[in-house]
């Protein structure tokens, strides 16, 4: 017997959650966390106070239940790292570089060295977080940014080394995702009460 054989009606897929626009942008999203620009703390228990007052409805809901912003450590990366990256241009990845960098590299995938895009949704957010970089800032995301793009609220805390809380974040099911499924499958099982 399948789940279809036991419930009756039809499962409608949720409508996307709108904030201000038609979707949450990268910028909506983490563009309002200190940059770390400069940064010589590289402690996993830094906590920073937010900068200003969230500049967007996505940010607003985010910050909701918090007065700190916590897993937001910076990544310390190879001089050569920051230059490499620091050539691909905002939403390019590697097939972006000058030629002189291609030829000196073999890159195996698709995703390799890519810069978000400050106007788009994020891309996948995967425990594989070091191929993907913070679309102004010449580092890979922060924990908390990750976060922030999976849609978990600045009061849920990552805890274990920084790989764990990567780990953490990219395996999840995001948060707003989960709960606009949940809705509907409550909706078809109240359905089926009656």
């Amino acid at each position: 017997m399948t789940l279809k054989d036991e419930v009756q009606g039809e499962f409608n897929y949720p409508l996307p959650e709108l904030f201000e626009n038609e979707f949450v942008t990268c910028e909506d999203a983490i563009g309002n966390l200190p940059s770390l620009v400069g940064a010589k703390d590289f402690s996993l228990n830094q906590v920073f106070d937010y900068p200003s007052a969230p500049t967007n409805e996505y940010e607003k809901y985010m910050r909701k239940n918090s007065n700190k912003i916590y897993n937001h450590t910076p990544t310390k990366h190879a001089d050569e790292t920051v230059r490499l990256i620091s050539l691909v241009p905002e939403g390019k990845n590697y097939k972006a570089l000058p030629l002189e960098e291609l030829k000196k590299r073999k890159f195996k995938y698709n995703e390799a060295l890519t810069r978000y895009d400050s106007k788009r949704p994020s891309r996948t957010i995967d425990t594989g977080h070091r191929t993907h970089f913070h679309y102004k800032w010449n580092r890979i995301p922060t924990v908390r940014e990750a976060a922030r793009l999976q849609s978990f609220p600045d009061d849920f805390i990552f805890y274990g080394n920084k790989q764990e809380q990567y780990k953490q974040v990219g395996n999840a099911v995001p948060p707003l995702l989960g709960k606009a499924v949940a809705t509907k499958v409550k909706e078809l099982l109240d359905n089926e009460k009656n």
